[in-house]
């Protein structure tokens, strides 16, 4: 049995961490002590400490820090590469910015420390006016600016120079952009990829060639391919570089610029990229468009991107993403690191490519310990030298005699031994021979317990097997891990995301991030909540070994911290709208003790239950778990015979407005059972509505199986097995219905595609990292908040009629994109568009506003069946169903659906498959 909460548990931890720094004192300390003291506590959501000296931006009117040089001149430049609202561009620079009223507003007595606006396109750049975040070279996703030096990066301004000197002038490294500016005529060394899509036409040194779009490429809508110009027909030799193309397209789509160019060398190999040189001409009719600052800004990332390439003719690109994860995570975060820790990272940007990617190599491998003689990548020449530099700077740590390893490590040295190995240890040890039926981990629990105490034996055994050996320090994982996880945000997402990117395999949406604060206000909120996830994690792996002790000492600890540490602005409904609240320990620890109430259920320890609700209520006062809570310490207090407390506690919950869908269902049932007379005499308001009839139809079938707790198996009209949902879908088929059995995912599936333009517009502060499926504030109160009136808008249009309209518009713009809830490949988009059609724009109005106001609590629970069918060539009819089998019964989650959208006008059936 899943104890409830254990999977949200699981996606909080994500992948567990080898090493967790407050383990020893989570575990050992007789009380456990809070790390943060109540009055240095600060507002989960608030606002930072307001600087004594800032600027305001004349552009945007934003406040910036005046002593953060690089932030205000990539504001500047994300500002200058806006288009107006009217549409014409900017006719600004920064030199004339700077000669206007650019100086420290008097009299200031508010502003936030951290203003940043960026925009992130990652696969859609079709058109410059759709998008302008490709003119932002500070936030390019392609190019990283940090290689083998932190100030790697061209557009990076040195922060210990002045920006504006007494002429007015700009000292950064734009100082040739009047030589960027020159397109035509200038030539670009860079190379032929992707030969293996190809016919291996054959290349020679000299040939010309020609670039043509492709913009119907799956890969990359911004694909240009690179087209032979010296025979009669044109031969595909390759693309460009997918970072090249993602500037150049745009120049070639919407300024019509012509690039040729020739082959420079030829490689050894076929496959292997190819050297080439190119250059842009201009054409007749776009002299006057050439001048503009988005065509300037495009040729110059253009550039960039060359010249990158040029000074780092080595790099690969998971060493490229690894150093602009880091770029990111220090120009967004440089005030929660410690001067220690921002020098320890600088010490890696210093160290050689072969370290750098041994480094990301081994941190992304399961380890943790690595024999040096298995240690071997081709872009890695020397992997000797490369652990000798990164043990030098203490981001490796390494053994290679038995009296340098700890007993801690013996199990985990022990896994990087053969089986063979392991059990030639295992029978010089027993004096015996093994047998062959042991796999690896009974041999090594084998081997530590028959030498327990024994260890420097069995260590100078080891290595004498295993050699040298290695694994990434506690320091390196431990400020890693940190980093990871400003970076993406959450504990599911680390480096693989970006190769998926890479590869194709995952597409993520385009979306306008703008930052204005920061997710961790300062150094101990984002302590604290690493505590608390590493409790959680122990709490995890405590259920998995069955440790009960371990699981009550994590449930005590997350007591006494927020007991502690929970500010008054957590419990307030404001903080509760956004999304704040869940990056603070206060709600880690809520998670881990809603899961040890589950576990203690299981334990049938009511009465500790029963303490532990009525603190969580007393405590979050406003939280969305608080309908769970209230049902489960009405039942605890029920299982304990108190059945006029378990009653007032349902009526309490009742007036609670955080107690919602189907807790809410729940209660009013519990209300209505429990209420009745001599205990309650009057018949609640909600009885009638509660307790409305719900259209049932009941089929007969020849069942399979009738085993308690099996799924429930028939066989249908044709004879084949089938569950209880499909033998429904023939059932209706033969009244002349379509459908699909999905449950909550087409619903869902129809609400992202309806929704996606009010899902992914302008909104600050809840889009902070390319890599997100949905803003962060999806599923909270602020969702809809920030978003009236373009939602109200929004949800009118599908009422009169234009649902179809713009599920075809989603489909076919962003076919493929990660979108939370959207299903590409589980339905079609005729499926869709007839369920569409059939439902009705006031049955979808009503459905995308429930989920807009409250995604949460109504993203699950959907009746089993969507069934649609036409009643001419542009109307029909469709119904909702529910199918349970035999013995089953609705789930108080599925009542409020199924009483839900009958309110919305929908038409609703409960199927009840029975043996025959």
């Amino acid at each position: 049995m899943v104890l409830s909460g254990r999977e949200s548990l699981i996606r909080l931890v994500g992948k567990r961490r080898r090493f967790l720094p407050n383990r020893h004192s989570i575990l050992s300390d007789p009380i456990p002590n809070p790390i943060i003291p109540l009055s240095q506590q600060p507002t989960i959501a608030g606002n930072i400490n307001p600087p004594n000296d800032v600027v305001h931006c004349p552009i945007c009117s934003l406040t910036l820090p005046s002593d953060n040089n690089h932030l205000i001149n990539s504001h500047i430049d994300s500002c200058l590469s806006q288009p107006k609202q009217s549409g014409t561009k900017r006719k600004l620079t920064q030199r004339t910015l700077l000669q206007l009223n650019f100086t420290r507003p008097d009299n200031l007595t508010h502003a936030p420390d951290y203003t940043r606006q960026e925009q992130f396109q990652l696969t859609e750049n079709h058109s410059v006016d759709i998008d302008s975040s490709i003119i932002t070279t500070t936030t390019s996703p392609s190019l990283p600016s940090i290689s083998n030096n932190v100030d790697t990066n061209h557009d990076i301004i040195d922060d210990n120079h002045d920006i504006i000197d007494d002429n007015h002038d700009i000292i950064d490294d734009n100082h040739d952009n009047d030589d960027k500016g020159n397109v035509f005529g200038v030539k670009l060394e860079t190379f032929i990829v992707g030969r293996r899509y190809t016919d291996q036409v054959e290349i020679c040194e000299g040939a010309t060639f020609s670039l043509l779009r492709d913009p119907q490429n799956v890969k990359d809508p911004n694909a240009i391919k690179v087209i032979s110009a010296d025979s009669g027909c044109s031969r595909f030799l390759g693309y460009l570089s997918r970072e090249l193309a993602q500037y150049l397209s745009p120049l070639i789509d919407s300024y019509g610029i012509v690039v040729q160019g020739h082959v420079t060398s030829v490689p050894k190999h076929s496959l292997d990229a190819v050297p080439i040189q190119i250059m842009c001409h201009r054409t007749p009719n776009g002299e006057s468009e050439y001048e503009d600052e988005t065509f300037k800004c495009l040729w110059k990332n253009a550039q960039d991107v060359v010249e990158f390439a040029i000074k780092n003719p080595s790099s690969v690109k998971y060493q490229q993403n690894f150093c602009l994860m880091l770029q990111e995570v220090l120009r967004n975060n440089i005030h929660l690191l410690t001067e220690d820790e921002k020098t320890y990272i600088e010490s890696f940007t210093s160290l050689s490519n072969d370290s750098q990617r041994l480094f990301i190599r081994l941190y992304t491998r399961k380890g943790p310990w690595f024999r040096m003689s298995n240690i071997s990548y081709p872009e890695i020449l020397d992997a000797q030298k490369a652990v000798k530099d990164l043990a030098e700077k203490e981001f490796v740590c390494s053994v290679d005699h038995g009296n340098q390893l700890c007993e801690s490590d013996m199990n985990d040295i022990l896994d990087v031994l053969t089986v063979a190995e392991l059990r030639e240890i295992w029978s010089f040890l027993l004096k015996k021979r093994c047998g062959h039926s042991m796999k690896k981990q009974d041999l090594i629990s084998s081997i530590l317990s028959t030498y327990a105490g024994l260890w420097p034996h069995l260590s100078t055994m080891i290595l004498d097997r295993t050699g040298f050996c290695i694994k990434i320090s506690s320091k390196a994982e431990s400020l890693i891990w940190r980093i990871e996880r400003l970076f993406f945000l959450n504990g599911e997402q680390d480096l693989l995301s970006f190769l998926l990117v890479d590869i194709g395999k995952i597409k993520y949406p385009t979306y306008s991030c703008t930052i204005l604060d920061p997710i961790f206000s300062n150094r101990t909120n984002l302590l604290a909540y690493e505590e608390a996830i590493e409790v959680a994690q122990i709490m995890d792996e405590a259920l998995d070994a069955n440790r009960t002790d371990v699981v009550l000492r994590c449930i005590e600890i997350a007591e006494s911290r927020v007991s502690t540490v929970l500010p008054i602005q957590y419990s307030t409904s404001e903080s509760q709208s956004t999304f704040h609240h869940i990056f603070t320990a206060p709600w880690i620890y809520s998670k881990v003790i809603t899961l040890g109430i589950s576990f203690l259920e299981q334990e049938r320890r009511y009465r500790d239950t029963v303490e532990l609700l009525k603190w969580l209520q007393n405590v979050y006062t406003c939280d969305v778990k608080r309908g769970y809570w209230t049902l489960r310490l009405s039942v605890d207090l029920e299982h304990l015979g108190y059945i006029d407390e378990s009653l007032q506690v349902a009526e309490n919950g009742l007036l609670d407005p955080w107690v919602r869908a189907g807790s809410r269902m729940a209660l009013q049932r519990r209300v209505l059972r429990l209420g009745k007379p001599p205990r309650r005499w009057k018949v609640p308001s909600f009885s009638r509505s509660v307790l409305r009839k719900i259209p049932e139809v009941c089929v007969q079938g020849r069942p399979l199986n009738s085993e308690l707790g099996a799924k429930n198996r028939f066989y249908n009209e044709e004879g084949m097995q089938c569950g209880v949902e499909e033998f429904a879908l023939h059932y209706y088929a033969g009244e002349g219905w379509q459908g699909v059995h999905s449950e909550s995912g087409i619903w869902l599936t129809i609400f992202g595609l309806l929704m996606w333009d009010v899902i992914y517009s302008d909104v600050p502060n809840v889009f902070y990292n390319r890599f997100q499926t949905a803003p962060l504030d999806l599923g909270t109160d602020g969702f809809y908040k920030a978003r009236k009136s373009i939602i109200e808008s929004h949800l009118q249009q599908i009422r009169d009629g234009m649902a179809e309209e713009f599920l075809i518009k989603s489909w076919e713009t962003h076919n493929g994109t990660a979108c939370r809830g959207v299903n590409w490949d589980r339905h079609s988009l005729d499926e869709l568009r007839a369920a569409v059609t059939c439902v009705g724009g006031s049955c979808l109005s009503s459905f995308c506003q429930l989920l807009c106001e409250d995604y949460r609590s109504w993203s699950s629970g959907m009746p089993d069946l969507l069934l649609w069918r036409f009643c001419g060539e542009y109307s029909g009819e469709a119904k909702l169903v529910e199918v349970k089998g035999p013995k089953d019964r609705l789930s108080e989650q599925q009542r409020a659906w199924l009483l839900m959208l009958m309110d919305c006008g929908f038409t609703i059936e409960v199927c009840k498959v029975k043996p025959s």
